[in-house]
């Protein structure tokens, strides 16, 4: 039985998460922007999008796979928070530089595979540390930080815009959009640093029989090998509750990602009728988004601590579904917005929808998998979050470009569309472990 940690404990290992949605908040409220800046056309949007779902498939399983094999003077998931973080901060204060679309799009892909080397350990560390009982206020508590670390991102070129910052960079990006990203780049290094040297881990139960198993297979190539057969295993071997939150997962994150890329765009020519990219209005606009998504952030971290008191007196699978269709309906609404004002509204039921998207479905994933394999699990069921917003990528231009003519409205109410679906879903999904964590109460 794992001892039961303090809050500060529980908080220092989940600071880190502040540092890395600082990025991740920084990349979703201006990327579609800086691309828009640098030429891009509406209808290219999705595929210059494609870096992140690409890199998560590819990253999460391998990484989480390898943490579970790793044990040095760090620990098993630290050196892998660590290292993504020094290449996340590097990318992070390149990118508003970026002289070219293909520029901004490579340091995309650096940046996304970093950000996946930093975060897929953190989801494992949470069921590593914690007991059955505190999972739920472990996933919620790197939901608070989540909330926070956006938060800050999305409204920093607001805020610099108050403090009288004007002006447009040599690549046309806005200056208040280049000083947040060079501060984002600073913050998700210190912050992921925090948990890498004020958290521990502990050791494999039976370090004997870990060793001699990794002796089998020795080396960098070794590791590789084993994880590259692990992982289709793994997959053949999901249990039936990852498999039905799986789909819950596809169209939950469909829709998000509808909303991450377009719905900056949707505020600068459905709200604010910029005439173009080039305009002073657009720049406004995509401040106002940016704000726009700060309000859900900052739902996200005031929410994210009544959920797991919610989740005990209903369901977990209830508040969750609740949370979705409340996300859902507001992405919806944004087709009846035209005030700026009324527009930030419709993020508060997108922020309860991202308080419990973040926590909940790991909270009920976690009790349904082994624990020597949480690492690859949780790389696993990153696939079900990126391969639908691959499949978007790929194939909407054609939807956004004949059948959208080029509206970003219309994606962004696609994306409030897929959140409903997911919700009427969570009700297919077994959660086991609520038993589990009724009995531990019952016992304190």
């Amino acid at each position: 039985m794992k001892p039961r940690l303090s809050f500060r404990q529980i908080w220092n290992m989940n600071f880190g998460f502040l540092g890395i949605q600082f990025g991740w908040g920084l990349q979703l409220a201006n990327m579609s922007a800086i691309y828009t800046k640098l030429g891009a056309d509406p209808e290219h949007i999705p595929i210059l999008w494609l870096a992140g779902p690409v890199t998560g498939l590819l990253v999460q399983p391998i990484i989480g796979a390898m943490s579970d094999r790793t044990w040095c003077k760090l620990g098993r998931r630290r050196p892998y928070f660590l290292v993504g973080a020094i290449l996340a901060s590097i990318a992070l204060f390149l990118m508003p530089d970026s002289s070219a679309l293909w520029l901004a799009a490579t340091l995309l892909w650096i940046l996304d595979a970093s950000i996946n080397i930093s975060m897929e350990p953190f989801r494992a560390f949470v069921a590593d540390k914690l007991n059955a009982e505190q999972r739920t206020t472990g996933f919620i508590m790197q939901s608070f930080f989540i909330g926070i670390g956006a938060t800050m991102a999305n409204a920093l070129p607001l805020i610099f815009r108050n403090f009288g910052v004007t002006g447009l960079a040599a690549n046309g990006v806005p200056l208040t959009v280049q000083y947040s990203f060079k501060i984002g780049a600073a913050m998700f290094l210190l912050c992921v640093l925090w948990t890498v040297f004020l958290s521990n881990e502990y050791p494999p139960e039976d370090m004997e029989a870990f060793e001699k198993h990794r002796a089998q297979n020795p080396g960098a190539l070794g590791l590789l090998k084993e994880v590259f057969q692990e992982i289709p295993e793994a997959v053949r071997e999901m249990p039936k509750t990852m498999k039905q939150l799986a789909v819950v997962q596809i169209f939950t994150w469909l829709g998000l990602f509808c909303m991450w890329m377009f719905f900056g765009l949707t505020t600068a020519y459905h709200v604010f009728k910029a005439p173009g990219p080039s305009s002073e209005i657009f720049d406004k606009a995509t401040e106002w988004s940016g704000w726009c998504f700060a309000v859900y952030s900052i739902v996200c971290f005031i929410v994210a601590f009544m959920l797991p008191k919610l989740a005990k007196r209903f369901s977990r699978k209830l508040i969750h579904g609740v949370a979705l269709a409340l996300g859902g309906l507001s992405l919806l609404s944004v087709y009846f917005i035209q005030d700026p004002n009324t527009l930030q509204f419709t993020m508060i039921g997108v922020g309860i929808a991202w308080a419990s998207i973040l926590a909940m479905p790991y909270a009920i994933l976690s009790a349904a998998i082994p624990p020597e394999r949480t690492g690859v699990y949780m790389g696993v069921f990153n696939f079900f979050i990126v391969i639908p917003e691959i499949l978007a990528s790929v194939t909407f231009q054609p939807l956004v470009k004949h059948v959208f003519h080029n509206n970003p409205l219309y994606v962004v109410m696609l994306g409030g569309a897929s959140l409903i679906v997911a919700a009427l879903l969570v009700s297919t999904v077994e959660d086991s472990g609520e038993v589990v964590e009724s009995a531990g109460s019952a016992g304190h």
